[in-house]
């Protein structure tokens, strides 16, 4: 295989941002299977989070990376071929990380609505907009109001919201997120400055251009300082898979297409 094509179908592994787990991603693993039908998935918890929800998260994303990926293989994770990341946000800066770090590990990545520390202000990488947001997250006494206050910040199809809430809250009262885990994970996220070489397998970056939490410009500036490809998405907030899934699909097959031949 060219060292620029991915196989096809692809061995999908998926990473989650920021005090999320793979129930977060909801149906958007089955829209993946189906407009993939021959690929593998497999999800991919981050230490603190999901199936792993009581153990302790680093507070470094080199550390983070090192615990999933070894949590992921003991679990029966299969690198060979090698993968493609599709992640978001504080997954995103996980899957860099891991491309980087085992490049013989993956064949490519699709990175959503993510940012670097070494690349854009602290005001970009949390838009001062998202502050009073923030502030209701955590004044939330009841788990059902948190959650809806974390959907309205990460997802703009308004419509979503209650219902999405409502998943989100069966999701944290199974697997209770720690204050712990979210501050760790806060850390590392603001501190994460990668290596300065270009990844050595193909990546696709996805901003979207209304994201309240983080500015689509760290997307952008990560784009220019590594000369990647970048497809902006006109509407949608963070959480860009809930929000628009089909036109997240359409660009991960266009950019597939487009390596392939």
């Amino acid at each position: 295989m060219h060292k620029h094509e991915i196989a096809h179908p692809a061995h999908w592994v998926l990473l989650r941002g920021l005090v999320r787990e793979a129930a977060h991603w909801g149906d958007f693993i089955a829209l993946l299977q189906a407009h993939f039908p021959g690929s593998k998935i497999t999800v991919v918890d981050l230490p603190g989070a999901g199936q792993y929800y009581r153990e302790r998260s680093p507070a470094s994303i080199q550390g983070i990376m090192e615990v999933a990926r070894r949590q992921a293989l003991a679990d029966g994770l299969t690198l060979n071929p090698p993968v493609t990341f599709l992640a978001v946000s504080l997954g995103a800066m996980v899957a860099w990380e891991w491309l980087t770090q085992y490049p013989q590990d993956s064949a490519g990545a699709l990175l959503i609505n993510t940012s670097f520390a070494s690349l854009s202000p602290f005001y970009h990488r949390m838009r001062w907009q998202a502050y009073p947001h923030i502030v209701r997250v955590l004044a939330a006494q009841n788990c059902y109001q948190r959650e809806l206050a974390i959907v309205k910040l990460v997802a703009n199809e308004v419509t979503k919201h209650h219902e999405v809430a409502k998943a989100w809250q069966t999701i944290q009262q199974a697997r209770p997120m720690r204050l712990a885990t979210a501050w760790q994970q806060l850390l590392a996220a603001a501190r994460y400055v990668p290596k300065e070489d270009k990844p050595a397998v193909p990546v696709l970056l996805l901003a979207s251009t209304q994201d309240r939490l983080v500015s689509a410009a760290c997307t952008q500036a990560i784009s220019q300082k590594w000369s990647l490809p970048l497809t902006e998405h006109s509407w949608a907030g963070h959480d860009l898979t809930l929000d628009d899934a089909p036109w997240v699909l359409a660009q991960a097959q266009q950019w597939l297409a487009t390596l392939n031949n």
